[in-house]
C-alpha cells in the first residue's frame, strides 16, 4: 500500500470520528433540552423556591427567607455555629 493511500484512510476515518461527534452532541443537546423542560415543570409543579446555598443551619439556606433572629436563637452574643453563617451576608432590607 502506498503512503497516500494510507494517508487518504486515516482522513476518510477522522471525518468519519468527527461527524459522529457531531452527530452525538445534537442527539445529547436535544435529549438535555426535554430533560431541563422536564425539570423546570416539576419545579413548577411543586412549587420550589430558589437553590438551597447550604444545608446546615435554616437561616444560611435560603437567606432571602431567612428569620431575622434565627441566628441569635441563644442570645445576641453568641458565636457562629456554623461556618456558613459566616460566608453569607445578611439580606439587604
Amino acid at each position: 500500500m502506498r503512503k497516500s493511500t494510507g494517508f487518504y484512510l486515516l482522513i476518510v476515518f477522522h471525518l468519519a470520528v468527527l461527524i459522529f461527534l457531531y452527530l452525538h452532541s445534537s442527539h445529547s443537546q436535544i435529549a438535555g433540552q426535554a430533560a431541563h423542560q422536564h425539570r423546570v415543570g416539576l419545579v413548577k409543579e411543586l412549587g420550589l423556591t430558589d437553590l438551597c446555598l447550604f444545608t446546615e443551619a435554616r437561616y444560611t439556606r435560603h437567606p432571602a427567607m431567612a428569620d431575622l433572629h434565627a441566628p441569635f436563637q441563644d442570645h445576641p452574643g453568641a458565636f457562629e455555629h456554623f461556618p456558613s453563617g459566616s460566608l453569607v451576608t445578611p439580606p439587604i432590607r
